[in-house]
């Protein structure tokens, strides 16, 4: 096994950063979305008024879980028996409880203080369609409220890696605390991960996600709409021309292509995992991440981050819902092998 970083004896886990909303997922056909003027395989920014009338017309059958895209990162993590804590807003209210029990009982660390008035605590409500594409209602509630004074830094200065939500930068107040993040990281000597969230998301802050990949990330997260949108080009190997020379390790998705890791000249391809009956892709990303950063962490090598990563995100896609509903440490031995 090749260690890929160095990092000092008191440094240790992953501390994420991110939206803190529960999710509500259930399975409706494509008339559903259309029904409701939704574009279909994308997250769209809703208010409080039509987040109350989609969850009034969801059928009755629904999941609710802690969600959100860098805390399904945090609880994957936590899964593999990674240290690992989030930082994340939400409300003094029953879902912003739920949020806080359930992710603590996964073994992630959740100290974030609640807020005592303002909106509530932030939801997505995710509807899975037939072919296994979510689409995804995410009233931002009480994490939009997130500020520079939410980052602390002595758990900045204890983590390996500071993982960032890229959905994040939509909010002004979260966008400096994301920064003062990224700038006390590479004071602590640590490492700064992102992942661009959505493509979508790129387009709204292109520019800005082009000066941060150059000058602020040491690990980019993406998948391939993703990373073709942020650089505007016609082609994923184009795309990789652009941020290879940008960032110390690219992780970039390809869904049924697997994926491939950029770390320089230093090329890793890998595959999907066989055989795997795609139920929701759901947390796909999030978990990819999770098992990347996990084995990084741990020192892995690149190829074997992958392969954990891919693993962990077949787990995910088998079954709806954003979280592993298996034990994902067996996966740790499964991804060295590899």
């Amino acid at each position: 096994m090749t260690v890929t970083n160095s990092t000092p004896a008191d440094k240790r886990g992953v501390l994420a950063i991110g939206n803190a909303i529960v999710d509500v997922l259930a399975q409706v056909d494509d008339g559903f979305l259309q029904q409701h003027g939704m574009n279909k395989a994308h997250m769209t920014l809703i208010d409080a008024e039509r987040a109350e009338a989609i969850y009034a017309a969801m059928p009755a059958a629904k999941v609710r879980m802690s969600g959100g895209s860098a805390a399904n990162t945090a609880a994957g993590i936590a899964m593999l028996g990674g240290a690992v804590r989030f930082v994340g807003r939400v409300r003094n209210d029953e879902l912003g409880d739920a949020f806080s029990a359930d992710i603590r009982k996964i073994g992630v660390g959740f100290d974030t203080s609640p807020a005592q008035d303002g909106p509530a605590t932030a939801r997505c409500l995710i509807l899975v369609t037939p072919d296994a594409q979510r689409t995804m209602n995410t009233y931002l509630g009480a994490c939009a409220q997130m500020t520079p004074e939410d980052i602390d830094p002595a758990a900045i200065a204890a983590a390996q890696v500071t993982y960032l939500e890229g959905y994040l930068w939509d909010q002004p107040h979260a966008k400096e605390a994301m920064r003062k993040a990224m700038r006390l990281t590479h004071e602590a000597g640590g490492k700064v991960a992102m992942t661009l969230s959505d493509a979508f998301c790129v387009e709204r802050h292109r520019a800005e996600f082009q000066h941060l990949v150059e000058h602020n990330i040491d690990i980019l997260f993406a998948n391939e709409s993703e990373i073709v949108s942020l650089y505007q080009t016609s082609d994923f190997d184009g795309a990789l021309q652009h941020v290879r020379d940008h960032v110390d390790v690219a992780a970039l998705t390809r869904s049924e292509k697997g994926s491939v890791i950029l770390a320089g000249q230093n090329v890793h391809i890998i595959d999907a995992v066989p055989g795997v009956s795609v139920v929701d892709t759901t947390g796909a990303g999030d978990l990819y991440a999770a098992g990347f950063l996990h084995g990084y962490v741990e020192g892995f090598d690149l190829h074997a981050c992958g392969r954990l990563g891919s693993l962990c995100a077949a787990e995910v896609i088998s079954h709806v819902g954003a979280r592993p509903q298996i034990d994902l440490k067996p996966f740790v031995a499964q991804a060295l092998k590899g």
